[in-house]
């Protein structure tokens, strides 16, 4: 089985290519959702986070508030690099552990991981490619604009980014999402003929 990562930037439209990937029948693991439980009352990084970004990122009930701990960590570099540091490696090792039970069931031809920083954590070392999926830096900001964020926010959590030049320099394939739904669907419709084409096993 084929393990693979897709990435891109923030509102590039990775997860569009990932609901098309899995109307293909490829299985997408959701690094973000894994990252979620991690921090969860409970969570193997939960009491790490507090002691490390700060108790302001409680809320009321004395949960970590995402969007709280989001605002403090994109606006300081080291505070982002300590979580990041704390939470990659435990979602690698998650990740790895999922891929084996899909490729142990042997009904994939591929399966991916989406995540937003598997360059910048080095999880793509361990992995057969990635996908990026990439648009223009515009609409990357519009889209954002459009969720809510402020265009100094959106800015701002563009350029703690790495490049998008940069990850489409690393990428084995790459989908453009800046034109029409059409068009992103054909594009993942090819990379999905070419994947099944590697195992014609399955």
């Amino acid at each position: 089985m084929l393990r693979y990562g897709l990435t891109g930037g923030i509102a590039s439209g990775k997860s569009t290519v990932a609901a098309m990937l899995r109307k293909h029948g490829f299985p997408v693991l959701a690094a973000d959702r894994i990252s979620h439980a991690l921090i969860e009352p409970g969570g193997a990084a939960h009491d790490e986070v507090i002691a490390r970004i700060g108790r302001e990122i409680l809320d009321g009930d004395g949960k970590i508030d995402r969007a709280r701990l989001g605002a403090i960590v994109f606006a300081d570099r080291q505070k982002l690099d300590q979580l990041n540091g704390i939470i990659h490696p435990r979602v690698e090792q998650e990740v790895l552990i999922q891929f084996a039970q899909l490729e142990k069931s042997g009904s994939y031809a591929a399966a991916f991981v989406e995540a937003a920083l598997i360059f910048e954590a080095g999880l793509h070392k361990k992995l057969d490619g990635v996908v990026v999926a990439w648009c223009v830096p515009e609409q990357q900001l519009a889209r954002l604009m459009k969720r809510g964020m402020s265009e100094g926010e959106a800015r701002q959590r563009i350029a703690m980014q790495m490049p998008v030049q940069e990850k489409l320099a690393l990428a084995e394939e790459k989908i453009d999402c800046s034109g029409s739904m059409e068009e992103t669907r054909r594009q993942v419709d090819v990379l999905a003929a070419r994947l099944r084409a590697a195992s014609p096993a399955i």
